[in-house]
């Protein structure tokens, strides 16, 4: 049950379903419920705004509920392809950045799942300042809604901004559930991909909940000893036990795994780790996606050049694993994957 004792409701945060419940029970229609999500998702933030209301049901939700979920406090574009990145500051003043990107089979949004991140990779941006807060499913929806406002319709979406999707896996699945609706943003769930560094037990829910959902698993490392001096994570896990999980994930799903694997230059992009890597992945549904490390201002970390990964991509592939090098976007303007972070909170 909806409490309408509750003067705010977070609309962004409720699914099609639930917003059926809540206008029933207000004695209205649930074709009005309808009406609404459909005005949420092509931007409308002011009740006043929705003229297929009455005035006298625009002024009640007005009292009742709430539409606007993140705060647009700057927007960069790269001089290079165009790509866009997005500051937003969500309640309690901290902020998220989320980046739209063209590709030839559309326009895909990455956006963020949390404010800050505690999962601590040595590379990586979004670990910086650590994890202030899981964000709500209308605050990881509405980064979508405003960047499609901006910049054009938004067809795929990547869940690989700020922030481990799967430490804050109720809020995501609740999100993908109000992207998909059709009466919404009607987006495919083929169409959407979740980037995990690999939280175990988070993956065996994923292919239960969400199997027609993309996943890309954060791999990073051809051993134990590699990935342990650059991820966390490798403390509670080791790549044999990730593995085993990832290959009943494809069992189940029948659904192939990308694995990312930023090169990082001395540490993990020999061609001797691309034999390993090689090994680790052999005979599953897979691909590798290599990403030569982009740089973060406060990590020593350094990228291995392009062609160095065209020769590492080649062991991969002469051994019959799909890989490719992932086109990099937005460098110039710190949008690249890694370069995301929790930042100017409250400026």
């Amino acid at each position: 049950m909806i409490d309408l004792e509750d003067k705010k409701i977070r609309f962004k945060n409720m699914t099609y379903t639930e917003l059926c419940d809540f206008f029933v029970q207000m004695g209205e229609k649930k074709f009005r419920a309808a009406q609404v999500f459909k005005n949420m998702y092509r931007g409308v933030y002011d009740f006043g705004d929705m003229t297929e209301l009455s005035r006298d049901l625009r002024m009640k939700l007005e009292e009742s509920a709430e539409l606007a979920s993140v705060k647009l406090l700057r927007r960069q574009e790269s001089a290079v392809d165009g790509t866009k990145k997005y500051l937003f500051e969500v309640a309690g003043g901290s902020a998220v950045e989320s980046v739209f990107m063209k590709y030839k089979y559309g326009n895909t949004a990455c956006i963020s799942s949390q404010a800050g991140c505690r999962m601590g990779c040595a590379f990586c941006a979004s670990t910086v300042n650590g994890l202030e807060r899981n964000l709500n499913a209308g605050e990881i929806v509405d980064q979508v809604i405003a960047m499609q406002a901006d910049s054009g319709r938004i067809g795929h979406i990547v869940v690989m901004g700020t922030g481990e999707p799967f430490d804050n896996y109720d809020e995501l699945v609740r999100s993908i559930n109000i992207l998909h609706d059709e009466k919404g943003f009607n987006i495919g769930l083929r169409n959407i991909t979740v980037s995990t560094c690999g939280i175990l037990e988070k993956i065996y829910r994923f292919a239960r909940d969400l199997p027609q959902v993309n996943l890309a698993v954060s791999l990073h490392a051809p051993s134990d000893e590699i990935r342990r001096r650059i991820m966390p994570i490798a403390d509670s896990y080791t790549i044999s036990e990730l593995m085993s999980v990832c290959r009943e994930y494809t069992e189940a799903t029948h659904r192939r795994i990308t694995f990312e694997y930023a090169l990082i230059k001395n540490i993990n992009d020999s061609l001797e780790n691309a034999g390993e890597l090689a090994g680790v992945v052999k005979g599953m549904l897979c691909h590798i996606n290599l990403i030569p490390l982009n740089t973060v201002d406060e990590k020593d970390y350094r990228g291995s050049a392009r062609k160095h990964a065209a020769q590492f991509a080649k062991v991969l592939s002469d051994t019959g694993i799909e890989v490719t090098i992932r086109r990099e976007l937005g460098s110039d303007i710190s949008a690249a994957c890694g370069q995301l972070r929790l930042s100017e909170s409250k400026k």
